[in-house]
């Protein structure tokens, strides 16, 4: 990632000219996959080197259009997609900003007809025109959207949600920041309006029928809790790789799950062919403005509950699809156009980012899952258009800004979001952060509380990286007796610095890596911290940023010892519980250092008041006596307990650390 300014590189064309209301030109640097892509005449590519549909013989064409003809589910596959050209193909690294940057927007678009909405699976002549959906044409008219979302039908189902001043974090940065809770609707997500509103506006013959839909899992806990309400038949796709927690709610709620894709672009594509073929009516999860109209609700409660609407400065809305910010955008640009809305996407998963600044709707190729609720390969039709006419831009953050986001919201409410529901509030922080303001007032919308308890391992581990309360470093150190003690004394000199985490194992060699983490107040902590160790001969690099050594690395490190003979001589192994307290570790190593060489030390955080240390020591045979008398020492204290693994222990661990 750049350290300033945008880098923008997609796979066909060069950047869109900048109107009068878009940010400056930006630099261009070469893509890593632009070599891989084939150039035709054609505008419409397949990423890495796949020859266009449009170029492809006749012959072949044939072919493929004659092996999908086989059931009429296929057939149906077939027709939907037949006229539809392939979209421009990006990747997330395509398109990269600085924390809390404002991404550029291309306001006029390229005017592509596969950008212009149509519901899904249309035929009709006359949707075929330049403004697409002849059936809802009040999109266009100044207050089209405005008296839809008035009119909504959502609190059948629905509840107005609290909007909460997040009172800690507000007083640490200087602004008043407002929490709007839609992680307290009944399916914990605001997808529920969208859903039911869309439903609410179908014939009641066709609601008869049933409905059908494809979700990553909150828009289907709407749909099926809708359905059960209306008292139809509602099916559910979801991709395979859907948590089960969502499944499992769905479920419960009434729906028939069907799980189909590796992507939610495969799950939605069948989904729309099994309602052509069945006679279903689709409900999209964003795409459609009743949908929208539903999730604007949102805008139309926020501006009721902050108070003084003049003085509320911006809104910071996730972005998936698109559905949740074009309804708030659509509401609070009408009637309040000063209030910022501004989107925020994990940087893994930015379609919206990356067609606004191109004027045209992307297919990412690939999309990171870790917040699964808003990683979408292609944002919407209807929603790309109201997003390039209303936004004030797109902020990206990344998993340790989402998961800090995490622990702020948990530390405000005690609640708990999932990663999708908690990207406005790492997006607003962000933003303020960048430009430094003070006296702001700014509404982040949590979308929603769906996690997997599974996923709070990692939640937890980058959380504190995030909020850059902790750094994770590697340390290079002697390997000789009292190094250790040493480089302790120098990290934690008049106890500044927490150590939060610690894994070496012996070398034979001259020197040791040691991989750590320690507790940083202020960020001139860490610089002092580096300047100490690098100036005591002890080179240290900050590895905190480095997303796949929290993922993978601090978990690998340790393993066997590199020993000349194969095994470490008289190398003890205990458990040892340590109490949480500042100075806890220096004082331990004052009484062991001195004598015995440490060669195995593993240990991390866990919030506990005492934590457990996998700890070797070098201990022989001649001092094994002194050796318990020190033990015995640090056991008295109460402070210390020592559990040597017993041998059926050993042995297993043995086969891993020798």
């Amino acid at each position: 990632m750049q350290a300033h300014g945008t880098s923008l590189h997609c796979s066909t064309s060069s950047l869109c000219q900048p109107q009068s209301s878009v940010p400056p030109p930006i630099s261009r640097p070469s893509c890593p996959n632009y070599s891989h892509r084939r150039h035709c005449s054609s505008r419409t590519h397949l990423h890495r080197g796949v020859q266009c549909r449009s170029t492809l013989p006749t012959a072949d064409k044939e072919a493929i259009a004659a092996s999908t003809a086989q059931t009429p589910l296929a057939a149906a596959v077939a027709a939907a997609a037949a006229p539809i050209p392939l979209p421009t193909s990006c990747i997330p690294e395509d398109l990269q900003l600085p924390p809390g940057e404002l991404s550029p927007i291309d306001r006029s678009g390229k005017g592509l007809d596969v950008d212009v909405f149509r519901c899904f699976g249309c035929k009709k002549e006359e949707c075929r025109g330049p403004t697409g959906c002849a059936a809802n044409m009040w999109r266009f008219n100044l207050d089209g959207y405005l008296r839809e979302i008035l009119t909504a039908r959502v609190y059948d189902v629905a509840v107005q949600t609290p909007l909460e001043e997040a009172k800690k974090l507000s007083d640490l940065m200087g602004n008043r920041i407002l929490i709007k809770r839609e992680d307290m609707q009944p399916v914990f997500s605001f997808k529920l309006r969208g859903a039911y509103n869309k439903m609410a506006k179908l014939p009641e013959e066709v609601r008869a029928r049933g409905v059908i839909t494809s979700s990553a899992g909150n828009h289907a806990q709407g749909v099926a809790l809708a359905a059960s309400r209306m008292g139809c038949k509602a099916t559910i796709c979801m991709p395979v790789n859907t948590p089960g927690i969502k499944v499992e709610s769905v479920r419960k709620l009434g729906g028939t799950v069907e799980l189909v894709g590796e992507s939610y672009q495969e799950t939605q594509a069948h989904a729309v062919s099994r309602s052509i073929a069945e006679g279903l009516a689709f409900v999209p999860p964003y795409d459609d403005p009743f949908t929208i109209a539903g999730q604007g609700t949102i805008g139309d409660e926020i501006l009721r509950q902050v108070g003084d609407m003049d003085a509320l400065d911006a809104i910071f809305v996730p972005v998936g699809g698109g559905g949740l910010i074009a309804g708030v955008a659509a509401y609070v640009k009408a009637l309040k156009p000063h209030v910022k809305v501004i989107g925020v996407e994990p940087s893994g998963a930015n379609a919206m980012a990356l067609s606004l600044a191109r004027g045209e709707r992307v297919a990412l190729s690939r999309v990171d899952a870790f917040a699964d609720g808003v990683a979408v390969k292609q944002v919407g039709m209807e929603t790309f258009r109201m997003c390039r006419e209303l936004l004030d831009g797109i902020i990206l953050v990344d998993n340790s800004a989402i998961s800090a986001a995490i622990k702020d919201v948990f530390n405000e409410t005690r609640s708990i979001l999932e990663p999708a529901g908690a990207v406005g509030m790492a997006g607003a922080k962000a933003w303020l952060q960048r430009h430094n303001h003070k006296g702001k007032t700014v509404v982040a919308i949590t979308s929603g509380a769906n996690i997997n308890f599974e996923r709070l391992r990692l939640v937890a581990e980058l959380a504190n990286v995030g909020a850059t309360t902790e750094a994770t470093l590697v340390t290079t150190i002697p390997e000789q007796r009292g190094a250790f003690h040493k480089f302790i004394s120098v990290a934690t000199v008049h106890g500044a610095i927490n150590v939060t985490e610690f894994k070496y194992r012996y070398s034979a060699g001259n020197t040791a890596n040691v991989l750590w983490g320690a507790g940083i107040k202020v960020p001139e902590d860490l610089t002092g911290l580096l300047d100490r160790l690098n100036a005591a001969s002890m080179p240290t690099v900050d590895i905190s940023r480095l997303e796949v050594a929290q993922l993978h690395l601090r978990h690998l490190v340790g393993g066997r010892a590199r020993s000349f003979t194969g095994s470490v001589p008289d190398e003890k192994i205990y458990q040892v519980i340590f109490p949480e307290r500042p100075g806890a570790l220096v004082r331990f190593l004052d009484a062991v250092c001195g004598t015995y060489n440490i060669t195995l030390f593993h240990y991390r955080n866990t919030g506990n008041r005492e934590s457990s240390v996998l700890m070797g020591l070098q201990v022989p045979p001649d001092q094994l006596e002194a050796f318990a008398a020190v033990k015995d020492g640090l056991q008295d204290t109460s402070e210390f307990s020592f559990k040597e693994l017993e041998s059926d222990v050993r042995q297993v661990f043995d086969q891993f650390i020798q």
